[in-house]
């Protein structure tokens, strides 16, 4: 079961603005490049994000993640928080982020887990259940917003793999946690 993030900061270090926003993230995405998104989701087969992702992403013209599975880890939700076209799709888990958790994802068929929302990525880092991560740097300063990462403790150390610099001043590396080299 891998684990892995796929994921836009600010060069702040900002996945939003305070109040939640992303205006300044779709202004970056207008560019009409290929940073690699669908590459990288064709090899997803389920999606773990938090119920704050989760209801921002119910506020867009359509569902976002097309036929993804996609589990909600809240204590709050419910399945009835879940539109009915939605209900196939989508699942809400109480958590915790921990390796039982990933254990049952790879027991429900999942091989490769797309984990995505500041705070579940913050407790995927904090319980060492995060592979990979492809974090593109956005040319923009926010100075304040909510962090990609949070407080960690002991240090984590990450291979670089790659970077890639696009015409358009994004800029895209990919890292590895130290002693994964199982999961390439």
């Amino acid at each position: 079961m891998r684990t892995s993030v796929f994921i836009a900061a600010s060069l702040d270090g900002y996945i939003a603005r305070p109040d939640g926003a992303n205006d300044w993230l779709m202004q970056a995405a207008t560019s009409g490049e290929d940073h690699g998104y669908d590459d990288f989701i064709s090899t997803i087969d389920v999606m773990v994000l938090g119920r704050a992702s989760f209801e921002k992403a119910l506020t867009f013209d359509g569902w976002p993640y097309g036929a993804l599975r996609v589990v909600v880890l809240s204590r709050t939700l419910s399945d009835a928080d879940i539109p009915e076209a939605l209900r196939a799709k989508v699942s809400i888990h109480p958590g915790p982020v921990d390796a039982p958790f990933v254990q049952w994802l790879g027991e429900s068929g999942a091989t490769h887990a797309y984990i995505d929302g500041g705070k579940v990525i913050q407790s995927f880092i904090r319980a060492g259940l995060l592979d990979d991560m492809i974090v593109t740097r956005i040319p923009v300063l926010l100075g304040s917003g909510l962090p990609l990462f949070g407080d960690v403790s002991p240090d984590v150390w990450w291979d670089h793999l790659s970077t890639r610099a696009f015409p358009s001043g994004l800029v895209q590396s990919e890292y590895r946690k130290r002693g994964n080299g199982a999961n390439a």
